[in-house]
């Protein structure tokens, strides 16, 4: 099947160009490319418009399919494009009817086919046998999100929060192991929120439990994004009992100063998530963390700003995704008195070199360890931790016990202990 999808944006957007693969086979869907858009910032948009025109330069005689995020939202936008087939929203990107053949070119249909997305009361639940090219394996949890930053833009592209059973989950996941993956990553627009709208209302803490005692072969289970406010017990107790999950989290933080929290519309304050790090600290101490922040949100100052950057090394943050401020039009935030544009962008070069400095005493703390390393592609892995590290002669998918000898420009540098039982 001559079908290429090139994905844009999250981890769950890579999960979901698996299932759309599968979908388009079903249809019989041939000779198209599909493109899973971002909408985060007004960038990644502009990003996904310049795949679209160099997927069409590069193959005239491919039919165009985009859908994600930017799809949903500015349906219209792509939809004018002469380059563009078929707009599919984010409500029916996952369901094979949308790839049919019969769809193009029918005249009582219009080529954009996006419908309310805030209608939307459930997600379905889709077994895949793995991921192309990848020795982890992202598995959708969560969809949507019923929070409102005054930033963001995504609730209006996944509309509202809905789960995956947990059964369902179980069962994904036993087939991965089954298939020959070593590690899981849990991913969704809002996981903290898991299972608010299941009967029992199950937390993302008992998902994890769940999944990593009826999942005894899975020997290590992942983490994306979560909104720390959030965690509920049962999570501490996973993260303190069971070392398969795994010592990184990335917090969806966005800011370090209190009065830009608010002015965001976030739920947690300064102090909250500077506790929470703390807490599971003690948990675990050998867990680091990363975090979302934003730099130039609208009316702040240098002493807001000034606040991000203690809170980075107060809370001894690691990985650093850093977005300059992008008005999202239609969000509060878009209506606020402005940072300037060179504000922001040299606010977020401040964060992302302080982001390196924290990465490269990290691994400088690893040199003469024994780290456990996932190899994601040959010669290349990652430890528990999320830190890269070069391997040579080794091969994808293994799980190798090795010594870090070095630190290179953006990674460490590591000898499989060959004896190792």
């Amino acid at each position: 099947m001559s079908v290429e999808t090139l994905t844009f944006g999250c981890r769950l957007n890579a999960y979901e160009g698996e299932v759309m693969k599968l979908e388009a086979a079903k249809a019989g869907l041939e000779n198209a490319i599909i493109i899973n858009t971002c909408a985060v910032t007004a960038e990644a948009v502009r990003q996904a418009k310049q795949a679209v025109r160099k997927a069409k330069r590069d193959n005239p005689e491919r039919r165009i399919i985009v859908t994600g995020c930017a799809a949903q939202t500015e349906a219209r936008t792509f939809g004018d494009m002469a380059e563009v087939d078929l707009v599919i929203g984010n409500a029916d990107k996952l369901e094979a009817k949308s790839y049919a053949p019969m769809v193009f070119g029918t005249p009582l249909n219009d080529k954009v086919q996006v419908n309310d997305i805030m209608s939307v009361r459930e997600t379905a639940g889709h077994l895949i046998e793995g991921m192309d090219g990848r020795a982890r394996a992202f598995v959708q949890v969560q969809n949507g999100c019923d929070h409102r930053c005054t930033f963001c833009i995504i609730p209006f592209g996944r509309g509202p929060s809905r789960s995956v059973p947990m059964g369902l989950m179980v069962d994904q996941i036993k087939k991965l192991v089954g298939n020959g993956y070593g590690e899981v990553v849990l991913t969704g627009v809002d996981i903290t929120s898991y299972g608010g709208d299941l009967p029992g209302t199950p937390s993302l803490g008992k998902l994890v439990q769940s999944i990593l005692r009826h999942a005894p072969d899975l020997r290590r289970l992942r983490i994306s994004s979560i909104d720390s406010i959030e965690a509920d017990p049962a999570l501490y107790e996973a993260v303190a009992s069971d070392r398969r999950l795994m010592p990184h989290l990335h917090l969806s933080l966005q800011s370090g100063d209190d009065l830009i929290l608010k002015r965001m519309k976030r739920r947690h304050s300064r102090e909250d998530a500077l506790g929470i790090v703390a807490k599971l600290r003690a948990l675990r101490p050998d867990m680091v963390f990363g975090a979302d922040i934003i730099a130039g949100f609208p009316t702040e100052t240098d002493e807001m700003f000034a606040n991000s950057l203690q809170f980075v090394s107060e809370a001894d943050l690691t990985y650093l995704h850093v977005f300059p401020y992008s008005p999202r039009e239609g969000t509060p935030a878009a209506r606020m008195p402005p940072v300037a544009k060179s504000v922001a962008r040299q606010r977020a070069a401040q964060l992302r070199a302080l982001g390196a400095e924290q990465f490269a005493k990290l691994c400088a703390s690893r040199v003469g360890l024994v780290e456990s390393v996932l190899i994601e592609r040959d010669g290349l892995g990652r430890t528990e931790q999320f830190v890269p590290v070069v391997v040579p002669g080794t091969l994808s998918g293994q799980i190798l016990p090795v010594r870090i000898t070095a630190v290179s420009t953006d990674s460490l540098v590591g000898e499989p202990i060959k004896d190792a039982a």
